[in-house]
């Protein structure tokens, strides 16, 4: 469901022919059919991918986040070691203007040959750089090639620490130290690429965020969300769900009714809103609309408006 909002709410922001440059690496046949129904180039790769765990994490750190967070090392791995410049995203996030083009203007972006969202949790464990392994920008180049073929061999580190982010963020200290890799943090304090912290710590940038006021941004990133029926609950209530409830936990045989796929972009129609659907669900969240009528979801919460 969050890859299918992630494309819709970006054809509904106009931005059709960027997803033509998006590549999402499957991990099984039903998700490659849906991405590919929405007009997403897929990759499957069975032999490292196919035994990857179909459900969703119920909480972090479980096996089936530990195990999705091997094929996130492969996949950014596979297209770098072919000289390619790209940007990994996970999928519960929403573009409001093409990312990429703050990365090509190095006049924003600097020199650097990694750029990561900050995750906002400046805890010791992701120390020094707080770099959130969910979106984050990659410069082709030796020192990037090396970066991530030695997290390629040290996969045991994520299944020892039950974390993509704390492995990698461990390699990148070792990196820029040993081999002059230039590593930048796209700061917390910072207004073009929110996420999970801005969500629950910075009110007052969401409010001007969720009533469109907020022009420097360039996508949001639900992270610091327990699972996903809550990023799904909080998409919704910020106006950022653009799926239809009918497309909701389907393959794409069901949505069509297993009649024959006669369009190239048979799920466009059936599942992308034009407008988003708003649904409350938390008076202490961030909402499109009102919800001072609904019960908090934090201990102690205050209404959001």
């Amino acid at each position: 469901e969050l890859l299918m909002n992630f494309a819709c709410s970006a054809r509904a922001r106009g931005l059709e022919d960027v997803l033509k440059h998006v590549l999402v690496f499957a991990t099984d046949l039903e998700t490659k059919e849906l991405a590919e129904g929405l007009g997403l180039n897929t990759f499957f790769d069975e032999k490292n991918l196919g035994k990857m765990p179909k459900t969703e994490a119920r909480a972090y750190g479980d096996r089936a986040f530990t195990m999705m967070m091997y094929a996130k090392v492969v996949c950014v791995q596979l297209v770098n070691f072919l000289g390619y410049n790209l940007l990994f995203q996970d999928v519960d996030i929403v573009w409001y203007q093409n990312p990429l083009t703050y990365f090509y203007d190095t006049d924003k972006s600097g020199d650097f040959d990694i750029y990561f969202q900050d995750d906002g949790a400046h805890s010791v464990r992701y120390a020094p750089y707080s770099a959130n392994s969910g979106f984050y920008y990659v410069r082709h180049n030796d020192r990037t090639q090396y970066l991530f073929t030695t997290l390629l061999y040290n996969g045991d580190m994520i299944k020892a620490w039950d974390s993509h982010q704390q492995a990698l963020v461990a390699i990148l200290t070792d990196h820029a130290s040993y081999y002059g890799l230039k590593v930048k943090v796209l700061g917390r304090d910072e207004n073009e690429f929110p996420g999970g912290f801005h969500y629950h710590r910075r009110r007052d940038y969401m409010k001007k965020l969720v009533k469109g006021k907020e022009d420097d941004a360039y996508i949001f990133h639900m992270s610091w969300t327990h699972n996903k029926d809550n990023k799904l609950k909080f998409f919704k209530q910020m106006g950022e769900w653009y799926l239809n409830e009918k497309c909701v936990g389907k393959t794409l045989g069901e949505i069509t009714e297993g009649g024959a796929v006669v369009t190239e972009l048979p799920l466009v129609e059936p599942c992308c809103l034009a407008e988003p659907e708003i649904t409350c669900y938390y008076s202490d969240k961030p909402s499109k609309t009102t919800c001072n009528g609904s019960p908090t979801i934090d201990k102690g919460g205050k209404t959001f408006w």
